[in-house]
């Protein structure tokens, strides 16, 4: 019993070396279903994403680095149809625990400034009306780290927690708020450490 330990103690340790002083490039795709009911009312939104990162291991746990995501939304309810685009630039911190030579957990904590579009379709065929914000947003997601092979890896989380604002242009509803989406996000990424 006492081998089985030290060669798992040897195995995380030399996997959490092998990651200090890489740098880590990777990405994720998402894709995030929400179902929301206003009295008689109801409301889905369906909102695909893309969000590549660039960051620097400058200790056995611990990166840091920039990100950027872009995103669509479907947006449909009783009264109106919606089509949200949105932009996210900022920064992120990392803190990853490994759990042996294949697996390890992180999460990732992000902020930076966002900037979203929106179509609004009438449902009873008048035209659409377009409004533009801009914002900040800061998030947490953990998630979990496979290790492939040389250096190449599978990223899973379902969720996180966050904070984001939106000031509009043209009388657009200004709005902040806080949420929590775990169970309602799904995220698959790939990443690779140079």
């Amino acid at each position: 019993m006492k081998k089985i330990l030290v060669m798992a103690a040897l195995a995380i340790c030399s996997f959490a070396n092998a990651q200090k002083g890489t740098i880590l490039v990777g990405g994720n795709i998402g894709y995030e279903s929400e179902k929301s009911e206003y009295g008689f009312s109801e409301e889905k939104v369906n909102t695909f994403s893309f969000s590549p990162k660039v960051g620097y291991q400058f200790n056995n746990n611990w990166t840091v680095g920039g990100e950027f995501a872009i995103s669509s939304s479907d947006v449909d309810n009783f009264d109106v149809k919606r089509k949200d685009n949105n932009f996210r630039l900022g920064g992120f911190v990392r803190y990853s625990v490994p759990l042996n030579q294949t697996f390890a957990v992180f999460a990732d904590m992000g902020a930076g400034f966002q900037t979203e579009k929106n179509k609004i379709y009438d449902n009873n065929g008048n035209g659409y009306v377009k409004y533009k914000g801009d914002g900040i947003y800061l998030g947490v997601t953990p998630a979990l780290f496979i290790n492939m092979k040389k250096g190449f890896g599978l990223n899973f989380s379902i969720g996180g927690l966050g904070y984001e604002t939106l000031s509009f242009d043209n009388n657009g509803e200004d709005y902040s708020r806080f949420y929590i989406n775990f169970g309602q996000t799904f995220n698959i990424g790939i990443s690779k450490n140079f």
